[in-house]
């Protein structure tokens, strides 16, 4: 068998090899891919480290927002990890409710409200019409229930009200058993398909979901089982590559996870692992959805399929501590003046009384 390898084309384009007779034909974007995560992630190390802006000299990382090169460490995910999924009842109903509450509205201030207006989310006291009114009233003073990260359809539960109908979506999943079939889930492509099933939940929304699902203590498989390339990780292999040998999305977001180290050492690129964790399926799925959006800027000659040209947010940077927090499971050896002092042994907010998980920062 070839070894896989990279020469460039007649044609001007690298060519990878990644299986006999498959060959991606690479554009420029694709090394850009390899530096934008080596940037960005050297970014991410230095917040952690306390470091005082700026973190970067790279005008375009500077001036816009990007998530971090690990989905995990992104600011919502932390959250969801932290404050949602570890804390309170570990049955799989009720870790399963509130991951799902939290996701569907994606927003750390819509959660945090429910929380202060009616104490700790459990699906043991869930009233379904008592959480729509909390979320009825955010809106009414002109704020938002929903994170504008993903696009949510409303589901067809009969409300005019689209937070109603997520509310009565997640009433209707937990009802049907949705939670024991997950916990029992033999691998992570099941826990999307079983997720997938429900009303409004396409591919994309039901694969970040099983993402979020599988940090919790309910599951325990591995992110290099499977991936789903949402809109923009489309437009960004497109970018990528001139020819991906026909082979679908989710082949060339693996073919392209196995070969990092390599990529980084070819381009003689210093990429800091999220301590000692590579690379996932799942966080090289997001740096192609990154890379869409860094290269409408430094490669504004690369086309994808949405058309966009402009990256819409900015980058305000804040001085301000970034405490890490991980699926104890991982193993991660994070260093303990990254955790945040007592960060892990807050309660949640509100009225909740739940008692706090200890996250350790050595290896289990």
């Amino acid at each position: 068998m070839r070894r896989m390898g990279q020469a460039p084309s007649r044609h001007g384009l690298k060519e990878i090899s990644v299986s006999p007779g498959r060959i991606l034909k690479a554009t420029p974007v694709f090394d850009t891919y390899w530096r934008f995560a080596a940037l960005r992630q050297n970014l991410f190390m230095q917040r952690v480290a306390g470091a005082p802006p700026p973190w970067t000299d790279d005008p375009v990382l500077a001036k816009h927002r990007f998530t971090n090169a690990y989905r995990a460490a992104d600011r919502v995910s932390q959250y969801l990890i932290r404050n949602v999924l570890y804390r309170g009842e570990q049955t799989s109903e009720e870790i399963f409710f509130r991951a799902l509450l939290f996701k569907f509205f994606n927003r750390v201030e819509t959660w945090e409200e429910l929380d202060v207006q009616l104490g700790w989310p459990t699906w043991r006291t869930f009233n379904l019409e008592r959480y729509a009114r909390v979320l009825d009233a955010i809106m009414a003073r002109g704020d938002r229930v929903y994170s504008a990260a993903y696009i949510m359809p409303s589901p067809p539960f009969g409300s005019a009200r689209k937070h109603r109908n997520h509310l009565r979506l997640l009433q209707h999943m937990i009802r049907d058993g949705a939670p024991l079939r997950v916990e029992r889930a033999r691998s992570l492509r099941d826990v999307f398909e079983i997720v997938r099933a429900y009303p409004s939940l396409g591919d994309f929304l039901a694969f970040q979901f099983t993402i979020d699902l599988n940090y919790s203590d309910m599951l325990n498989f591995s992110e290099m089982e499977f991936v789903v390339a949402g809109p923009g990780a489309r437009d960004g292999i497109r970018k990528c590559f001139a020819d991906t040998a026909g082979l679908d999305e989710a082949d060339v977001i693996r073919a392209v996870t196995d070969r990092a180290d390599r990529e980084f050492e070819r381009l003689g690129l210093s990429f800091p692992t999220l301590w000692g964790r590579p690379l996932q399926l799942i966080d090289c799925q997001n740096l192609f959805c990154e890379v869409d959006k860094y290269a409408r800027v430094v490669h504004p000659e690369a086309k994808g399929n949405s058309g966009r040209m402009r990256i819409k947010q900015l980058f305000a940077p804040k001085s301000t501590s970034l405490p890490q927090c991980y699926p104890p499971k991982w193993g991660l050896k994070v260093p303990p003046e990254t955790t945040g002092p007592g960060a892990s042994q807050r309660p949640p907010r509100g009225r909740s009384k739940q008692a706090p998980v200890t996250f350790s920062s050595a290896a289990e």
